[in-house]
């Protein structure tokens, strides 16, 4: 009796899996007060989605001149990572946001960070059955996108778990003084001034500026435990492994946990990007999402050398020393 019950159950069992609905792509449109409206969102859901199931929200944030339709170019990427146990099933998403850079306007006019943060999540959340952990919550992006989730990630630690920002559209300064012409040029002066202030808010541009945000947020991040990956090219056609590195000193200088990688023979565009998606979207897998156990393999050798850097009056708080100045003597 006990041997029918099973090949019953297996039976059910393979059906329910051949039947299983494939992943699927679909468009929803979103209306606010807070920017032009609607905002048309593209969401991948997996197989087998089932609004009880609680998955996990992506953020997946398109690039300068980019729309949702970002997502249909990645979703191969989203499904070979989900076929090879790289990324556990979730709701992808990405919603239009023209070339706002993620923020919110210096004259009030458009609210891109307000929308995504305090409307689109709660909303994408309630319509598709989703985790309102923030362990749950995770965004990446590709240049501009990149940029946009260091904004929400560095801004909403509460919301966000992790981040990875991909060869991310942000400059190698602290003011906007600093700014280069090379590490702008795909932004003229006319771009600045619709969402910064024409003439530039400086003190406006400076809260806005992920390397300031490091600074400005350094213990709400430490609090919080936000996981970050950041990546870029050393070959970037726009000189953003200039602004990158430079965000990349920033934290290490004051102590911001991180992973970060220069990609060798990596431009902005090219058949690198699959590979470099797929190594953040395991980043965001590994340290936020379904975090291994701690390894303890190491730990009497650590105590060891734990003792031996003490004995040497090492204390064990003792600050990571800034990079040295790359400039030559003068």
């Amino acid at each position: 009796m006990l041997r029918i019950i099973l090949a019953v159950l297996a039976v059910f069992g393979l059906a329910a899996t051949a039947h299983a609905q494939p992943a699927r792509l679909e468009t929803i449109e979103l209306s606010s007060k807070l920017v032009p409206s609607p905002v048309k969102v593209s969401v991948l859901l997996p197989s087998g989605y089932d609004t009880s199931k609680g998955l996990p929200l992506l953020l997946m944030l398109h690039g300068g001149g980019g729309d949702n339709g970002f997502l249909t170019n990645m979703r191969p990427i989203v499904e070979a990572a989900w076929a090879a146990g790289e990324f556990p099933p979730a709701v992808v998403v990405t919603p239009d946001v023209g070339r706002s850079l993620y923020m919110d306007y210096r004259d009030g006019s458009q609210k891109w960070e307000t929308f995504l943060v305090k409307e689109m999540i709660p909303e994408l959340r309630r319509r598709y059955g989703l985790s309102p952990e923030r362990s749950k919550t995770v965004v990446t992006g590709i240049s501009m996108g990149g940029l946009g989730s260091l904004r929400l990630g560095f801004n909403h630690p509460e919301v966000f778990g992790g981040l990875a920002a991909l060869e991310a559209g942000i400059e190698p300064a602290l003011s906007f003084d600093d700014v280069k012409m090379r590490n702008r040029f795909q932004r003229n002066d006319q771009f600045f001034g619709t969402i910064f202030g024409n003439p530039v808010d400086r003190a406006f541009w400076r809260k806005s500026n992920p390397a300031n945000m490091v600074l400005d947020n350094r213990e709400k991040i430490l609090a919080s435990g936000l996981s970050i990956y950041i990546e870029v090219g050393d070959i970037d056609m726009f000189h953003l492994d200039e602004g990158v590195e430079f965000l990349h000193r920033v934290m290490w200088d004051h102590g911001i946990p991180h992973e970060y990688r220069l990609v060798r023979g990596a431009d902005h565009l090219g058949r690198t990007i699959q590979p470099r998606m797929r190594d953040a979207l395991k980043f965001l897998n590994l340290h936020v999402l379904n975090p291994p156990p701690a390894d303890t393999s190491f730990a009497t050798n650590k105590a060891t050398i734990d003792r031996l850097r003490r004995a040497m009056g090492v204390p064990d708080d003792q600050p990571r020393p800034a990079f040295p100045s790359t400039e030559p003597p003068k």
